[in-house]
């Protein structure tokens, strides 16, 4: 038994030198590629779900009750400054207004009499200071009924789109009811949520450059021609989130950004110095990345690694390998720790133009 215990000891240590063997005769026949990691400045591409809000959106509501006679734009047209839009029934309005009129009319030529006679003392004093005051609250009757009347003329506060219609004509619409709405999308009010870290990097930002540039990632996923900037930040942080609401404005001449969209807010963070590698060169272990490190005597060692951000294609380092260290960047899964290996060194700014993969 003894002598059959001996034999397969015998025959793995046989089989392990050969297959070490083998690896040692396979490495050297393999010429590997490797490059080194590179520092860069670049810019860091962060993204933001947002809404996007026209400038001025305001309801166009009934300032009287009556009938909605008639309705002079269309659904979604472009309307100018003080164009009409909606007319209530005017006649009651109408009739009170010739009525207020007619009492002001004659309580001016009262007031004229009444003053013509107090100049040559046929009257008192107190007799004109009330016809002048029957003229002055027929002359505000007017007014009033006048502004009546302009209630029943619905005209565009500013330039803009009109939305839907919650009413047709003939209808019969009470004081406040909502006729349609109004947007302005000469400029373009775009929210989106940030988180704390970030506000005080942003904050940082702000004071050295004084004004933050972003872009709009459409619904179609197409960036938006006109490039926005971050026009305010809201007070407080929503204690639920962490968060806080950044605003940014966006020009939209040719009126592509309508109210209610959304998109995403991508805002660019410089880095200067940046440590980067190929994703491609990484291989991850229980969520952590490590890369092959060769040495002056072409033996690799693992080494873990601390990934700022990634790239498209790219690992942005924070730690765990210094700039001009030998990496692996093909063959991963064909050596172990300590193997020795022959390479060949490919210059980093070579590999980036050819990376499509990410890491193993």
């Amino acid at each position: 038994m003894r002598r059959i215990i001996g034999f397969g000891i015998l025959a793995l240590s046989i089989l392990s030198a050969c297959e070490s063997e083998h690896s040692e005769n396979h490495h050297s026949e393999t010429v590997f590629t490797a490059t080194t990691a590179l520092r860069v400045d670049t810019a860091l591409s962060k993204e933001y779900v947002s809404q996007i809000h026209s400038i001025r959106h305001i309801e166009l509501r009934a300032l009287e009750r009556g009938y909605l006679q008639h309705i002079y734009v269309d659904e979604g047209d472009q309307v100018k400054e003080g164009q009409l839009l909606f007319r209530i029934m005017p006649n009651i309005y109408k009739a009170e207004l010739e009525k207020s009129k007619a009492e002001a009319e004659l309580a001016r030529i009262e007031y004229e009499n009444t003053k013509s006679l107090a100049d040559r003392d046929v009257v008192s004093s107190a007799e004109l200071a009330m016809a002048k005051a029957r003229y002055t609250k027929a002359k505000a009757e007017l007014s009033l009924a006048e502004t009546h009347m302009s209630f029943t003329e619905i005209k565009a506060p500013f330039g803009g789109i009109i939305d839907r219609f919650h009413v047709r004509e003939g209808s019969l619409i009470d004081e406040g009811e909502l006729l349609s709405t109004l947007s302005d999308n000469s400029e373009m009010w775009v929210y989106f949520n940030v988180p704390e870290a970030e506000y005080l990097d942003y904050q940082e930002r702000l004071r050295e450059e004084h004004i933050l540039p972003v872009q709009l990632r459409m619904a179609n996923d197409r960036i938006f021609q006109h490039e926005g900037k971050v026009s305010a930040i809201e007070a407080d942080f929503d204690n639920e989130t962490g968060n806080i609401p950044f605003r940014a404005t966006f020009p939209n001449p040719t009126g592509l950004l309508r109210h209610g969209e959304t998109g995403n807010i991508i805002m660019q963070d410089k880095l200067e110095s940046a440590l980067i590698i190929p994703q491609k060169a990484t291989f991850e272990i229980l969520d952590k990345h490590y890369v092959f490190v060769i040495d002056e005597e072409h033996v690799v060692h693992l080494r873990e690694l601390k990934v700022a951000h990634e790239l498209e294609d790219l690992y942005l380092i924070s730690g765990g390998l210094l700039e001009g260290e030998h990496i692996l960047l093909e063959g991963l899964r064909k050596v172990r720790n300590g193997d020795h290996i022959n390479f060949e060194l490919k210059d980093p700014k070579a590999v980036w133009k050819e990376l499509k993969l990410y890491a193993e």
